[in-house]
């Protein structure tokens, strides 16, 4: 099995759900007592969210950039960024090294495409849903993608920030969700794509009336195909 390499702690609560996966998936593939062979480098987020607020998006590409430079050099054989909204520095990322970069917008595309699914909600911090770096990867993939109107965008934010990334998890935060999943569905949204990594410790299926795509356990499933096989998601251009 190759190396995964991780860049996590944005935020950690997510990060500790795809060292999970990774195991599982690896586990259900292997049998027996296998275990994913992973290494993780785990950055602050507050010092990430602040750059984020910032908008000093280069800064924060260079943090995450030297962790995929020491993940490379602990022996890493691919990268991912655990988190969908750093990935508009994927590009920083990906210049930094000489493994693959296993782009969760592409891993995401790839299963919502095999599942049958074109036109999908979007949910996700205001960064991934507003911008174009992550809904134009989704799209060139083939996807019809529809976010959220601006109440329920800041809604889906503010929930994120504030509660997911300390752990807090509220049934009133679900219902809030759940609200703005119906309004995507009304408008045609033919699934919905868990856009932020925190968003899967508040949203599971029975949450939804159509099918849920949660991005990081995706991500995971992506990388230990990888890592037991020759598959691993080509960069684009």
């Amino acid at each position: 099995m190759k190396t995964i390499g991780l860049i996590g702690g944005m935020s950690w609560e997510s990060t500790a759900e795809y060292y999970r996966s990774l195991n599982e998936f690896t586990r259900d593939r292997l049998g027996g007592l296998h275990s994913a062979r992973c290494v993780l480098y785990s950055v602050d987020f507050a010092e990430i969210e602040r750059l984020q607020v910032e908008g000093r998006w280069t800064e924060a590409g260079e943090i995450l950039a030297a962790a995929a430079r020491a993940l490379e050099a602990a022996g890493a054989d691919m990268v991912l960024i655990c988190t969908n909204t750093m990935h508009k520095v994927a590009g920083q990322v990906e210049a930094a090294v000489s493994i693959p970069l296993l782009h969760l917008a592409d891993a995401t595309a790839e299963a919502v495409r095999a599942s049958g699914v074109r036109r999908v909600g979007l949910l996700g911090t205001a960064f991934t849903m507003e911008q174009e770096f992550y809904r134009g990867r989704l799209e060139e993939g083939g996807l019809d993608v529809r976010i959220p109107d601006a109440e329920g965008r800041a809604i889906v934010h503010r929930v994120i920030y504030e509660e997911l990334c300390l752990g807090i998890v509220r049934e009133e935060s679900r219902a809030a969700y759940q609200k703005v999943i119906t309004d995507l569905v009304a408008g045609g949204a033919e699934g919905v794509i868990l856009g932020c990594t925190e968003i899967e410790l508040l949203i599971a299926p029975e949450h939804s009336p159509v099918p849920v795509f949660p991005t990081a356990r995706l991500h995971a499933e992506a990388a230990v195909h990888a890592a037991l096989t020759d598959e691993v998601l080509p960069p684009r251009a």
